[in-house]
């Protein structure tokens, strides 16, 4: 999640990074998804980042240090989010994108309505 200021509609000078706050820790509604434009500037930064969670360094606490230094820029993108980090949100992601296919779409909403009359679900 970011802070930031306004810079246009749909940009934002990003001024803190926050990896998973809690909703009161949150500064905004804004979301980092993982899409970056980087410069070179980014990799001394992360040499010097101490491992975190999992003792792994986090491109968000690089970002962070980084966002003190040099503008970042964020850009406010429209549409559906899926976590693809979680089961359920990469499955659903998966069947959203098949049923959307031109070619697969169809096949696959037949599937599913198979799925679904097997398991009692629709009428037979």
């Amino acid at each position: 999640i970011i802070a930031s200021e306004r810079v246009t509609a749909g940009l934002h000078q990003v001024r803190d990074l926050i990896e998973k706050p809690t909703p009161e820790e949150s500064p905004s509604r804004l979301a980092l998804i993982g899409r970056y434009v980087l410069s070179p500037a980014i990799f001394p930064v992360l040499q010097r980042t101490v491992p975190g969670k999992n003792r792994e360094i986090q491109l968000t606490d690089a970002l962070r240090h980084l966002a003190r230094q040099v503008p970042i820029y964020a850009r406010e993108i429209q549409g559906q989010r899926y976590d693809a980090g979680d089961k359920l949100g990469f499955l659903q992601a998966t069947v959203e994108f098949a049923l959307k296919d031109p070619i697969l779409g169809p096949r696959f909403s037949r599937y599913l309505k198979q799925l679904h009359r097997r398991a009692g679900l629709l009428p037979a």
